[in-house]
């Protein structure tokens, strides 16, 4: 099963159990007037609206590179995790105004024992859904199982407030369930400022990898002198590196161009993130300086 097979059947599973979670608390929460168990219903449809947004993002990466994109089509992953961050984000807001009605209006839902039950068997679902996706997430290296895997926590946390907020009711103090939607929309505005932090990241082309390690790696490769300007870009699973090796200034084109062609194959062995290697090849001693110039 290749890597993007393996996150598209994960996204589906999610995006089934999302549904169903989504469709219990939102239904029960109709049939008992529940503000708070509606609310958090269609938080968790979020979560489905963003398992659709992370397949479509994997169909967009799935073609080769072409003329026009000659370095692949990858980074529509990444502009993915971003969408779930915006979605993080509308969830936070959600919650203020959900907690600013709560206040206003004095709204009070009915509280029933099956309430609690719907409650905690989808927190159980989403904190299973959340430890799976967010395993799996950094086992395939994948921005959307992780960004995804986020948004799912934050549900829990949301399912969190809503729990003590029924709780409050049940024991005559109605106030505390605004406060606590509050607080977690706090937390949610963290998670997304984490989630956008990373894409951004990739957008900006943020170094991926340490220069030191390439640097180490490199100079055991018999016949290098020296290796700096060493670059890495791309995403977290698909990173793109450029670098300069000194060679004996004596060395014939060839035998330059098997030393790079070594050096290609030896980061890409040596670091499963590398996905293309371009080695500049100098000859020691070599000045930067154009000729009759001397260097300061």
């Amino acid at each position: 099963m290749t890597r993007l097979t393996e996150i598209r059947r994960i996204l589906w599973w999610i995006l089934f159990l999302n549904l169903a979670v989504a469709a219990a608390k939102w239904g029960y929460g109709l049939l008992t007037n529940s503000l708070g168990m509606q609310a958090d219903g269609l938080h968790s449809s979020f979560d489905g609206v963003s398992n659709i947004v992370g397949l479509i993002g994997l169909w967009l990466t799935t073609p080769p590179p072409d003329a026009n994109h000659p370095y692949g089509h990858k980074k529509f992953e990444t502009l993915t995790a971003g969408t779930i961050g915006c979605f993080l984000l509308l969830t936070c807001f959600y919650l203020l105004w959900k907690a600013y009605r709560s206040w206003t209006l004095e709204l009070n839902p009915h509280v029933t024992g099956i309430s609690f039950f719907i409650m905690i068997v989808t927190m159980g679902i989403n904190i299973f859904i959340t430890r799976w996706e967010r395993r799996k997430g950094t086992e395939l290296k994948s921005d959307i199982l992780t960004a995804d895997a986020y948004h799912t926590a934050s549900d829990v946390l949301t399912s969190c407030s809503v729990l003590v907020g029924l709780v409050a009711v049940q024991a005559g103090y109605p106030f505390i369930d605004p406060l606590v939607a509050v607080l977690i929309a706090g937390v949610i505005a963290w998670t997304a400022f984490v989630v956008l932090t990373d894409v951004l990241s990739s957008l900006t082309d943020a170094i991926r990898l340490d220069p030191g390690e390439i640097r180490a790696a490199v100079l055991s490769i018999p016949g290098i002198l020296d290796c700096h300007e060493i670059r890495t870009r791309g995403l977290a699973h698909h990173v793109f590196v450029d670098l300069s090796i000194h060679v004996d200034p004596t060395w014939s084109v060839a035998q330059g161009h098997h030393l790079a062609t070594q050096v290609e194959e030896w980061l890409i062995a040596h670091f499963d993130a590398v996905e293309d290697v371009v080695v500049h090849i100098e000859p020691e001693g070599h000045s930067d300086s154009p000729p009759g110039v001397e260097e300061a």
